[in-house]
């Protein structure tokens, strides 16, 4: 069985061996790079003449979630829903639900794609009640939630909420406004995780093309577009194609983005992985090195993206021979994962067929065949689901 390169869930979901490779993906629209979101759900005019308590701790929190400290943001992100539940009157609703989408970013930020899932969900349903199933808020708040379903591994449920949300905003925005171009990014990565490389392709070159003609060629939403069709072109072996658009991808975000920023150790991640996968060792290391640091730096040592990225490192070392320094990577990507995403995670189940080939390379077949029939067993269950 050929290993594979973990996808990259940055949000994220992404990469041994070939020809099975996968790479980290860049979803858009309130994603790590993004500010928060502050919902225009208004029912009745509302009179900013006086900065409120629910304000200021909306605040806060937008300013400690841009700087990173995503831990430290989740204190006033809570206390405003707190406050915005007890708020008597139609300000309930609008205040309710920009505090509900706002956590809800906060911890998928955080790779806790489960306590993000419920706040979207119920963000949603209040949403549409209020403003209705065809307003452009709630175009926003359904591609939030499928993003949240596409880290999760949930594709089969992301794909009609991603869908709908792009008809939404095309309607009302016209097909050529960035916000489109945006949910195509989204549809670009989730059909690529689904192996639909003939329905990404055309929607990534799509998004590419309105995000270079709306925001000009240097702007970080023109990389996210790059590194996605990108990933779609080295998905299905157009190495020559996919190396400009990464490379190009990797000067804008260096060039614009702050040093920590998880555009930025996407792109690195990225690169390194058609590196590895041509062979070309020796620019893989350095490049899947310096991404992990720069990832702990931002997002902390426990974050989902981190265990891909420790993934990616073994796999490299694993194909080269280096065993006693891939293990221990295998071993923390695992212990990562199965705590930010549970037990029955897709991507848990390619980093334990990973360690299971290093397994049986080092003479350990029964650990192996343990580890493999897991993996087996969580794809199963995947599979399962998703007839349903």
């Amino acid at each position: 069985m050929r290993s594979t390169d973990l996808k990259f869930s940055t949000h994220p979901p992404a990469a041994g061996m070939e020809p099975k490779v996968k790479g980290p993906t860049t979803l858009s629209r309130c994603n790590k790079q993004c500010a928060l979101l502050l919902l225009g759900l208004t029912l009745a005019p509302f009179v900013h003449a006086q900065q409120t308590r629910w304000e200021d701790l909306i605040d806060k929190a937008q300013a400690l979630y841009r700087e990173g400290k995503y831990d430290d943001a989740l204190v006033p992100a809570k206390g405003a829903l707190r406050l915005a539940e007890a708020t008597v009157g139609a300000e309930r609703i609008r205040k309710t639900a920009t505090s509900l989408n706002n956590l809800a970013i906060i911890y998928e930020a955080r790779g806790d794609y489960k306590a993000a899932e419920p706040l979207q969900g119920r963000c949603l349903t209040i949403t549409e009640s209020a403003l209705g199933p065809n307003h452009l808020q709630t175009a926003v708040v359904l591609n939030n939630l499928a993003r949240v379903y596409y880290f999760e591994g949930k594709l089969a449920e992301a794909e009609p909420l991603f869908r709908r949300s792009l008809t939404i905003e095309e309607k009302l925005l016209g097909p050529e406004h960035p916000d489109v171009a945006e949910i195509l990014d989204n549809l670009t990565s989730l059909y690529s995780a689904q192996k639909k490389y003939v329905d990404a392709e055309p929607l990534g070159k799509r998004a590419l093309a309105i995000q270079e003609k709306t925001l000009g060629r240097d702007d970080p939403k023109v990389a996210a577009s790059l590194n996605n069709l990108a990933e779609v072109y080295r998905a299905e072996r157009r190495y020559v194609e996919a190396l400009p658009l990464f490379e190009r991808a990797l000067a804008i975000n260096e060039k614009v983005l702050r040093p920590d920023d998880p555009g930025l150790f996407t792109n690195l991640n990225n690169l390194a992985m058609l590196y590895k996968t041509q062979g070309q060792y020796t620019k893989a290391e350095p490049l899947f090195k310096r991404s992990l640091a720069t990832a702990e730096t931002s997002l902390g040592p426990e974050h989902p993206s981190i265990a891909t990225m420790l993934n990616n490192l073994a796999e490299l070392y694993r194909v080269e021979g280096k065993f006693v320094e891939a293990e221990p990577l295998y071993k923390r990507s695992l212990a990562i994962e199965e705590k930010a995403l549970g037990p029955n995670h897709g991507d848990l189940a390619q980093i334990l067929e990973n360690y299971s080939h290093l397994l049986r390379e080092t003479n350990r077949e029964a650990e192996g065949e343990v580890l493999d029939s897991r993996a087996k067993a969580i794809r199963a269950n995947l599979a399962q689901q998703n007839k349903k």
